[in-house]
């Protein structure tokens, strides 16, 4: 749930990261693509928001150089309305194409679409043993009964839920919660399993000591 925006309007910028941190993403917004070419390199995200119009680089060669170090879902976001644009975005690696102006919560379901096609799944309902999550609705039920999660605690749940019976080490966990800019305690990522393994069940979530955390998906 952690996203790389890269746009230079600032207004616009600016309200889109406002949409998606409501929709429980980290955000980090960059306004030069060579700024997001490094960040791709050391640090770990969900999913890349892609401005073509950028004031350093054209967004198109940014589009390349990603897909050289990535093969996270790309969205191109752009005023670039011409069909060979469109054909030529798609071509070089993007995953989907919406062009401005635009509406915010079709941007906020494309993302969806483009992170659950990265997975291989069609459902934007995950079920895994007797948890389920609706991410349309931010809506988690264990058993049957609704869980009202706080908006990392519903971040972590999904990501370890979008890679069920894998260990997801706890910097990566904890790089995936918090931006650049985000104070982070030490044992931030311990915190939030413990407040998940209180609301849902213990069992739900495994340590594996020295490594990092998985989630069962068999739990019932």
């Amino acid at each position: 749930m952690r996203a790389l925006l890269i746009e230079d309007d600032p207004l616009l910028g600016d309200g889109i990261k406002t949409a998606l941190e409501r929709e429980g993403y980290t955000v980090d917004w960059f306004m030069l693509g060579r700024e997001a070419i490094s960040a791709i390199s050391s640090e770990t995200f969900s999913v890349i928001i892609l401005d073509l119009g950028l004031p350093d680089i054209d967004g198109m060669q940014v589009l390349h150089l990603l897909r050289k170090q990535s093969t996270l879902p790309i969205l191109i976001l752009t005023a670039r309305d011409a069909m060979e644009d469109r054909i030529g975005g798609l071509d070089a690696g993007a995953d989907d194409y919406v062009l401005k102006p635009f509406n915010l919560q079709e941007l906020l379901a494309r993302l969806r679409v483009v992170m659950r096609r990265a997975e291989g799944r069609a459902s934007q309902i995950l079920t895994l043993g007797a948890l389920s999550i609706d991410e349309a609705r931010h809506a988690v039920s264990w058993r049957g009964k609704d869980v009202k999660l706080g908006r990392r605690e519903y971040a972590l749940l999904l990501e370890l839920a979008r890679h069920p019976d894998r260990v997801l080490s706890r910097p990566r966990l904890e790089n995936l919660l918090y931006g650049w800019g985000d104070e982070v305690e030490s044992n931030a990522v311990e915190v939030h399993i413990h407040h998940l393994r209180k609301k849902l069940e213990k069992h739900l979530i495994i340590n594996v000591r020295g490594i990092g955390y998985r989630l069962d998906s068999q739990a019932q």
